[in-house]
């Protein structure tokens, strides 16, 4: 699927399907996404980060569940979204990455995506969408917040905290 995703900002371009044309679009956008990789990881990113997005699956998930959307300003990919759909359970949907280039942040582009994706999931019959959120980008943990996430309490660990948005508690 496309949409097309209109903003104060402009119009910008999100699809369902990544090609493997798209994997130099994917480095540049990774690349510029060090803040983030460095902060949850601990180092930047690297090639391997790309190629592990079409593998990587929770343990339980299946590939055909796997979707990768990017979002494109013209013909440059500024944003990525990794979606496992029915997982942890049937009427589920667990968000692995959601990155946006930094000269796209702040922006309300990254709410206008979700609100698009989330009236996706919705229409398909999705109730509960989970993501992690992590204490060392709390900028991400204040976005999910924003779109209607609760947040499982931080418990000293490192670990990513559980969030978790029911649609049919958000309008």
């Amino acid at each position: 699927m496309i949409w097309t995703i209109r903003t104060g900002s402009g119009s910008y371009v999100l699809r369902e399907q990544i090609e493997p044309a798209d994997e130099p679009g994917l480095l540049d956008l990774f690349r510029s996404c060090n803040d983030w990789f460095e902060a949850v990881t601990g180092g930047p990113s690297g090639n391997g980060d790309v190629q592990g997005l079409f593998y990587s699956l929770p343990e339980g998930a299946r590939f055909e569940d796997k979707r990768l959307f990017t979002l494109r300003d013209g013909e440059r990919i500024v944003g990525f979204i990794d979606v496992v759909l029915g997982y942890p359970h049937r009427r589920a949907c667990s968000i692995g990455t959601f990155l946006l280039a930094p000269s796209h942040r702040r922006a309300g582009i990254g709410t206008a995506v979700s609100r698009v994706l989330l009236e996706e999931a919705r229409h398909a019959g999705i109730d509960e969408v989970i993501a992690s959120a992590d204490d060392r980008w709390p900028q991400g943990i204040a976005f999910l917040r924003s779109l209607g996430f609760t947040t499982d309490e931080p418990d000293g660990q490192s670990a990513p905290r559980r969030a978790v948005l029911t649609l049919s508690a958000v309008d």
